[in-house]
């Protein structure tokens, strides 16, 4: 009976060992630009389902990050003892092959996996199941639905931070490592803001964890639990709303091949036009590389809040005594 002929390797699988290749030989080097998932898509005429896939892939394995303002760069930790064509788990297993029994864990730490390298509209029950190599009816006994999946997700990386006890002296410390915890997490995970409700929040233990050790950082200043649960969800839309402008960013980046620099540029003769007529003296003076400097915009929004509040605090007392 003549051999099986071999499966050829998928297309998304061929894309990544030639981008690996050129890595690993120093064609590559760490911070030189790879192709967009738009530009993977033209080169070698793939969907962009696949063209995202390899993406996701080269940078499970650590090969590439993604940075704002220059798009998705060879990684300067690029783990070369570990290559993407030796790693199983990188492959997607037939159902039923499973090595080990399926459980909650498993079935978040993949999800997470998928959305940190592919973003949150490609979770589903199904590539789930594919990725786990099992059927779709299973993940059911773990996870009800796709908006609870969600929630997990969000609650399993909010665990990834540990809240000291009882933290720094003084509330403003606390309200400072609370803070950057919080964007710390968003960084890592772009897609874990539009994964946090503010009007139902998700009743789960490490996202409660950090509202209360926020409440906790609160106590002794006299102020009532309006307003400390106010001040807890203002610091952290403060976080969400410069992390979901990163994530914004990092999607066009991807998506489209331009990176900021590259955006800037086209920009230019239009942003000529506008400054240079003097009806905008102001605006003209501004360093370019100023609003896009996001972790300086995260920083310098926590800083002003926090004098406020400090002001606010001495207005407290005041009326107190």
């Amino acid at each position: 009976m003549p051999s099986p002929t071999p499966r050829p390797d998928p297309p998304y699988r061929r894309i990544v060992e030639e981008i690996r290749g050129r890595i690993l030989t120093g064609d590559l080097r760490p911070g030189d630009r790879i192709p967009s998932v738009r530009q993977i898509a033209q080169r070698w005429g793939v969907a962009i389902a696949t063209a995202t896939r390899a993406m996701a892939t080269l940078r499970d394995s650590g090969l590439v990050e993604a940075t704002v303002g220059s798009g998705t760069v060879v990684s300067n930790h690029t783990r070369r003892k570990h290559p993407v064509s030796a790693s199983a788990s990188q492959r997607p297993r037939q159902a039923g092959t499973l090595r080990q029994p399926l459980s909650r864990k498993h079935v978040l730490r993949a999800a997470i996996a998928i959305a940190d390298g592919e973003g949150l509209d490609a979770v589903s029950m199904r590539r789930l199941s594919a990725d786990l190599g099992v059927g779709p009816m299973s993940l059911y006994r773990h996870v009800a639905s796709k908006d609870e999946l969600v929630t997990q997700m969000a609650d399993d990386v909010f665990g990834e931070s540990e809240l000291p006890v009882p933290g720094p002296p003084g509330w403003r410390a606390k309200l400072e490592l609370i803070s950057r915890q919080q964007w710390e997490l968003c960084r890592r995970h772009l897609w874990l803001p539009r994964a946090v409700s503010f009007t139902r929040p998700a009743l789960v233990p490490n996202m409660m964890a950090h509202t209360e050790w926020t409440l906790r950082a609160l106590d002794g200043l006299g102020l009532p639990m309006t307003t400390r649960i106010r001040e807890a969800l203002t610091l952290h839309g403060l976080v969400v709303t410069v992390a979901l402008s990163m994530a914004a960013e990092v999607e066009s980046e991807q998506e489209t091949g331009v990176t900021l620099d590259g955006w800037r540029l086209a920009q230019q003769k239009r942003a000529d036009q506008l400054l240079d007529g003097g009806r905008f003296p102001l605006l003209a003076t501004i360093p370019t590389e100023t609003a896009s400097d996001l972790g300086g915009l995260f920083e310098y929004g926590l800083a002003r809040h926090l004098d406020g509040f400090a002001t606010m605090l001495e207005d407290h007392a005041q009326t107190r005594s």
